[in-house]
């Protein structure tokens, strides 16, 4: 009889017969990540670009490389998503806002 018990724990420690919640429609745990997790996808480590080009001085006439940093509507985008450095936001900034000044670039999209 013991060996019986044991048969059926095992069978519902492995999810058989069981009738508790199961995984739900995104299947077990967390997939995207987590404390411990594994998640589908990788996400790399975002390096400066100004930084690995060597760009010491970021110039406000250059409305090409700003408007990378400016969001559609006309915000300045964090460094959590560019991933640029601390010193060269605050550069990056200081050069968006003079872009803007001297109507190079618009404050904000028209509605």
């Amino acid at each position: 009889m013991p060996e019986e018990t044991q048969g059926k724990s095992s069978a519902q420690a492995e999810g058989q017969g069981t009738t508790g919640p199961g995984p739900g429609p995104r299947g077990p745990g967390r997939p995207g990540g987590g404390p411990g997790g594994r998640g589908k996808f990788f996400r790399r480590k975002k390096v400066c670009k100004f930084c690995t080009e060597k760009i010491d001085a970021i110039p406000y006439r250059d409305v090409r490389l700003l408007q990378q940093f400016v969001a559609e509507r006309g915000k300045i985008v964090p460094r959590r998503l560019t991933g640029v450095c601390t010193t060269h936001q605050r550069r990056l900034t200081r050069a968006i806002k003079q872009a803007r000044n001297i109507a190079l670039l618009p404050f904000a999209t028209r509605h």
